[in-house]
């Protein structure tokens, strides 16, 4: 038995989400079909955590454990050349056989853009959240801090009847960093600056 990690990139916007749902197009489910069609099984591939409709991944980490004999580099090729463009395999590696993209992962980290200029350009308008009106910044980088820290949100994430997500659900919460940041230039093509927010924690940030 093969236990193979991918590193997965995508453009979440014509996607449900990554988890599969009945009759979505779902990051996990073009996943799946692809690895069906390689290894003529229908295996269960791991994710590292759920993004929601529309969120993008530059980092996604899964794996799939298979009797197949293709090697991990053959196995990425093979996804590239059949996944649509907007999925990338961007590494992958045979690891051990107790290696699950959940329960291993060590931390995730989302950022959430803020374009804050008058128009948006027409290559950014996927990836940011347009509010072109006063904000108060330093109120907004004092707050952000105080996220940082341990902390238990279990009312705040329902039970889902999954094993997995309930005990997911009532494991501690760390939040290794929480902080805002202007970006000016780059690929804005704007005068006017981007925010960025940056979080990092222990595990999936989409149930805190």
């Amino acid at each position: 038995m093969h236990n193979i990690k991918l590193t997965i990139a995508y453009d979440g916007t014509d996607f449900s989400g990554w988890q599969i749902q009945p009759g979505q197009q779902t990051i996990q489910g073009a996943l799946s079909d692809v690895l069906e069609n390689l290894t003529q099984q229908r295996l269960q591939i791991q994710g590292a955590g759920r993004t929601d409709a529309g969120v993008h991944a530059a980092g996604q980490v899964a794996n799939f454990k298979t009797h197949a004999e293709l090697s991990a580099g053959e196995f990425q090729r093979a996804f590239n050349a059949l996944l649509p463009p907007s999925i990338r395999a961007v590494a992958a590696e045979e690891v051990g056989a107790d290696f699950h993209a959940r329960w291993n992962a060590v931390a995730k980290t989302y950022r959430y853009r803020i374009f804050r200029g008058r128009v948006v350009p027409p290559f950014l308008w996927r990836y940011v959240h347009h509010d072109p009106y006063p904000l108060d910044f330093d109120s907004m980088a004092e707050a952000a801090r105080w996220f940082e820290g341990e902390h238990d949100f279990t009312s705040f994430a329902a039970s889902t009847g999954s094993e997995e997500d309930d005990r997911e659900r009532t494991m501690t919460r760390v939040i290794y960093g929480s902080g805002i940041a202007r970006v000016t230039g780059g690929d804005t093509q704007d005068s006017e600056e981007e925010w960025v927010y940056t979080v990092r924690g222990n595990l999936f940030c989409g149930i805190w």
